[in-house]
């Protein structure tokens, strides 16, 4: 690493400089990269043709799958929510040991490249047996790439820029990877029409699938040349590498149970980040299934979704700057409860017979409205609240399990209901009270930090 770019990477320190614009692109062009993935995969291309594959190859919404039979909205919950908690269970040892080695970037790579790779697998996927193991396997293994990588690249926020511009830089990756998603859903969108033209309604899909993976892939190799080398936290490396993490894990949580600010923030952003992560990845199946929306108008939707999260993060950032993040957050919040209200009552009226489909789509533009700003937010307010350190990988963890084992829970619950009550409906009003909790976390949270200041 030149050493004119070495002065900039400190930890989180109030006097520390923002690093030259080439890193901080750098690291925003991983959120350009990765995105694809959380967007083409887990919220628009893969839940329509999940959906639809299995339902051809069965006859009907029930998928058998080691030896159980599940409903097929309710099979992709709990893949999903499997995926989310294998990587919970394993990021406190892997950012640990990356801190104490200073290794973040190989573990990054690592978790880039079992994503991508297992999303180019997808390409192979039919629906039928034994097709079923490899599509649920493929899609819990890009899963587990794209979350774990993403604890080490956010881990690099505090050491590349300084407190201040850390609301308008986390705004600018989570804009860059609107962008880029946004782009390569209308490349897949367009090779869906091209072959169902064609009379092929899988074709389009499964390149689209192979393109997101060489997508990610390819474009993660600009951060991956810039971004420097984290140094070891630890000055003397033990051989057994599980006592190194879990003693940096015991030294982190010693320091976040003293930090009364950052651990009820936490327990907040628990809360509504069940809510958060769900609506995100069932969105599209909500449309499809409750509303029974087409999959261009779904696709068209989402694309919607992103283009207002792009306002949506920097309107956040800016407001933040003026109201506080806590305070913005609270706003936020409230914000997710009417929108979840709404869909229980958009999702009434479609049981009725009535027509929906407008009341969806200023659903879904609400959604996106605060969708990018509330994960923006969230990650910059996290690396405010934290002190100085050079564990930045050890202390992200923290975040990215704590948002991760949200999401399980909020993920299964949503199918848990909706197989139990037949209902997407019941579903939707348990994310309601995730995020009336995490509301009155967050203003506890506040009062103390006014408190203490």
């Amino acid at each position: 690493m030149p050493n004119n770019v070495s002065i900039f990477i400190r930890t989180n320190h109030p006097t520390m400089q923002t690093a030259p614009k080439k890193i901080v692109n750098a690291w925003a062009m991983y959120d350009w990269a990765n995105s694809v993935y959380n967007l083409v995969i887990t919220t628009t291309f893969f839940p329509i043709y999940f959906t639809a594959v299995t339902k051809v190859a069965y006859g009907e919404n029930s998928v058998p799958f080691l030896g159980r039979t599940f409903k097929n909205t309710a099979l992709y919950d709990y893949a999903l929510a499997f995926a989310y908690l294998i990587i919970a269970l394993l990021l406190p040892i892997l950012s640990s040991i990356a801190d104490s080695r200073g290794s973040k970037k190989k573990f990054m790579q690592f978790f880039c490249y079992v994503g991508s790779l297992a999303c180019c697998g997808l390409f192979f996927f039919k629906g039928e047996q034994p097709s079923i193991l490899l599509g649920i396997g493929c899609f819990v293994l890009a899963a587990v790439g794209y979350i774990g990588s993403l604890v080490f690249y956010n881990s690099y926020l505090p050491e590349i820029a300084a407190p201040k511009d850390r609301d308008r830089i986390s705004a600018k990756g989570f804009s860059m990877g609107y962008i880029g998603s946004v782009l390569l859903q209308l490349i897949g969108f367009g090779l869906v029409v091209y072959f169902s033209g064609k009379g092929d309604s899988t074709s389009g899909p499964l390149y689209t699938f192979l393109l997101v993976g060489l997508w990610w892939m390819g474009f993660a190799q600009i951060p991956f040349a810039v971004l420097p080398k984290s140094k070891p936290a630890l000055a003397k490396q033990h051989k057994n590498f599980l006592a190194d993490g879990f003693l940096e894990l015991n030294k982190v949580w010693r320091q976040v149970k003293q930090l009364s600010v950052l651990k009820r923030f936490l327990f907040s952003f628990f809360f509504y980040s069940m809510g958060v992560q769900t609506v995100m990845l069932a969105s599209t199946i909500f449309g499809a299934q409750v509303l029974h929306l087409p999959d261009t108008k779904l696709i068209v939707t989402v694309v919607l979704i992103q283009l207002v999260a792009i306002a949506g993060a920097y309107l956040m950032a800016k407001l933040s700057a003026k109201l506080g993040n806590l305070q913005v957050l609270m706003l936020t919040v409230i914000f997710w409860i009417i929108i979840c209200i709404a869909a229980y009552l958009i999702a009434g009226l479609a049981e009725k017979g009535m027509n929906a489909e407008y009341g969806f789509y200023a659903l879904a533009i609400g959604v996106g409205l605060v969708m990018g700003g509330i994960q923006s937010l969230s990650r910059s307010t996290y690396s405010k609240l934290m002190p100085e350190t050079k564990d930045t990988a050890s202390f992200f963890s923290f975040y990215d399990v704590t948002e991760k084992i949200a999401a399980v829970i909020g993920i299964f619950s949503f199918g848990y209901i909706n197989e139990l009550t037949g209902s997407q409906r019941g579903s939707v009003l348990a994310l309601t009270g995730f995020f009336l909790i995490g509301l009155l976390l967050l203003v506890y949270a506040a009062a103390t930090k006014n408190k203490a200041s």
